[in-house]
């Protein structure tokens, strides 16, 4: 899998929200200004020749919808995330979030404690 643009994470973003649309509809969800309908579609296109959207043709109209689900994408990109920035290391993560905001021990020990709660969760599952 391939990290994406800002411009085709923003339409991604768009589509897994609606779940499926024209690039009208995707437009219409975009902050101002929008974009030109061109650029939107050649985005659509990218994201299609990256595996990440497929389409349902109607006569020349294309209805998209992504194939690649939100939680995937974002497991992908904060494992990317963590390894570049933290050399993989979820302690250095933390440690720097904490100096950023100023946490103190006990904040720093409520995000282990729903850190480790989040992984018997999923041990269970």
């Amino acid at each position: 899998m391939k990290e994406l643009t800002k411009a085709e994470e923003q339409v991604m973003q768009i589509l897994w929200q609606i779940e499926k649309g024209f690039v009208k509809d995707i437009i219409e969800k975009m902050d101002p200004p929008k974009p030109a309908y061109n650029t939107v579609s050649t985005i659509v296109r990218i994201l299609e020749q990256k595996g990440f959207v497929s389409h349902n043709a109607y006569g020349k109209t294309h209805e998209y919808y992504p194939l690649i689900a939100k939680e995937k994408y974002s497991k992908f990109y904060f494992n990317n995330f963590l390894s570049g920035y933290f050399n993989g290391s979820f302690e250095r993560l933390v440690s720097f979030f904490a100096k950023e905001n100023d946490l103190d021990i006990k904040e720093v020990e409520e995000l282990i404690k729903h850190a480790k709660s989040d992984q018997k969760g999923k041990s269970n599952e």
